[in-house]
């Protein structure tokens, strides 16, 4: 049974979820976007900011309103899930949100730097792999947020992809550059890991095969072919005319 002492978490990668233990707690769609809101903030907001960011098409007064009557409804949740001033609004400081673990994942992984082999693992690849909160309607605040995390989470998956190559653990890094792949097919340097673990394994038609889907997703989508730093990766030739499937060169051509 729940009791005060159950931690409450929050969850914003693949979709909104609110809970406290092991207890789903149901949230109205005003609250919600508050709590994203104040989540991504990662810092105490005027009251005047957040009102104005998630009701930016009415009045100042109407905006404030609507705040005032979401702060109500929260705080009849029964559960302390914002912590409010006078002033300024925060999330609660005690409730866990897995994107901040994410964003602190991504980070050290691209921080050259630091050691990540405690991290390198599974459980960083699921996280990494979602994106925030992509069935939520489009907006200014939350569309700048979404983009900036996509972004991030692709350049971590990259660089998961080159330590566990870097580690020869070969598997684990295919499967982080087909999560990166499968995230943005058009990301050319998803691809170039992708094909460099595969290399890396000794599993050259693996390579072959990606750097073929890499080039025919450029060609249909963008009119345009892999870089010669991909190309060189993987050297082809073609027989016959354009398009029709590359082999391998011979060793030494």
């Amino acid at each position: 049974m729940s009791g005060k002492s159950d931690p409450i978490t929050l969850r914003l990668l693949k979709g909104f979820a609110l809970a406290v233990g092991h207890t789903s707690v149901p949230v109205c769609s005003s609250i919600q976007r508050l709590l994203a809101f104040l989540a991504l903030q990662d810092m105490p907001r005027s009251r005047t900011y957040v009102a104005g960011s998630l009701w930016p098409d009415v009045t100042a007064a109407r905006a404030n309103a609507n705040l005032r009557s979401s702060l109500w409804r929260a705080a009849r949740m029964g559960h302390p899930v914002i912590d409010v001033t006078a002033r300024e609004l925060a999330l609660s400081r005690h409730i866990a949100v897995d994107l901040h673990e994410a964003v602190a994942l991504a980070r050290r992984l691209l921080d050259g730097s630091r050691p990540c082999d405690d991290i390198l693992g599974m459980r960083t690849l699921e996280i990494l792999s979602a994106d925030l909160l992509p069935e939520w309607p489009e907006n200014d605040w939350m569309r700048i947020e979404q983009e900036q995390y996509h972004q991030l989470r692709l350049y971590a998956l990259e660089a998961m992809t080159e330590r566990l190559t870097s580690a020869k653990r070969f598997g684990e890094a295919v499967a982080a550059g087909l999560s990166a792949v499968c995230t943005e097919p058009l990301r050319e340097s998803a691809h170039r890991v992708l094909v460099k673990a595969h290399l890396a394994a000794g599993n050259r038609a693996a390579a072959l095969r990606q750097y073929e889907q890499c080039r025919r997703v450029l060609r249909e989508e963008l009119g345009l072919e892999p870089s010669p730093s991909l190309r060189a990766l993987v050297p082809v030739t073609h027989d016959g005319p354009d398009g029709r499937r590359p082999r391998l060169q011979p060793s030494g051509a």
